[in-house]
């Protein structure tokens, strides 16, 4: 039960460019009481941008347990207040479920207020079956374990969806080789921005193209289902 008319918004942001913003978001930061982001200086460049003046504080991974608490009591006192993460939709793998699970512990209102999301950019332009799929966030960085979820993520049914750095997109295609060197697989890079890039290959000539072309930007990795007929590869 809602105690309170105050509210908690999750704002997606843009992924690149600065255009893929919604009418709606721009309104909800306007009228926010207070606006949280996991980088201030990221997220002031895109509200001086829209010259929205709101105040703004942090909340990421090391203070969101705090803030949270911080949040829920301001929402619980009436206020309005908007969540955004560095870049598409808070809590998308980026600070904000902790945040949210304070709210709605205390029985207030929160509402997303949707736009960009890197997965969704990435899988809907993929050519891969968008029926099921399964979307993993970051592999683990040591070894070891990536190895072992890879593996675990590779016999679910559906298009897998991963966000990897340009630090470790290699060494994740050569684990792909590895454990399934007939997938085809999508990887999209730089999604909305300038240098927009899509590639879809085997791992083994994808890694091989990185290795000769250093990889730069965030990345979504896209890998068909073992069952998918993918067919001829461009």
């Amino acid at each position: 039960m809602e105690t309170s008319s105050g509210c908690f918004y999750l704002v997606a942001t843009p992924i690149g460019n600065l255009e893929d913003i919604t009418l709606r978001a721009l309104r909800i930061l306007k009228e926010a009481d207070g606006v949280y982001a996991e980088d201030t200086r990221h997220t002031a460049l895109l509200l001086n941008h829209y010259q929205i003046r709101r105040p703004l504080q942090s909340c990421h991974d090391h203070n969101e347990a705090r803030r949270g608490e911080e949040i829920a009591g301001r929402v619980e006192r009436g206020e309005k207040v908007a969540l955004v993460s560095d870049a598409g939709s808070p809590g998308i793998s980026d600070p904000g479920f902790r945040a949210v699970r304070a709210c709605v512990d205390k029985g207030l209102r929160v509402e997303a207020i949707p736009g960009p999301c890197a997965l969704i950019a990435g899988l809907s332009a993929s050519g891969l079956s968008t029926h099921e799929f399964h979307f993993a966030g970051f592999l683990p960085v040591k070894p070891g374990a990536c190895e072992k979820r890879m593996r675990e993520l590779l016999s679910l049914p559906g298009t897998l969806a991963i966000y990897e750095s340009p630090y470790r997109i290699i060494r994740t295609l050569k684990l792909m080789e590895t454990l399934a060197p007939d997938r085809l697989v999508v990887v999209a890079r730089e999604l909305t921005k300038k240098f927009e890039e899509c590639r879809r290959d085997r791992p083994a000539l994808l890694a091989a193209h990185f290795e000769a072309h250093p990889p730069k930007g965030e990345f979504v990795l896209l890998v068909a289902g073992e069952a998918e007929k993918t067919g001829e590869v461009d």
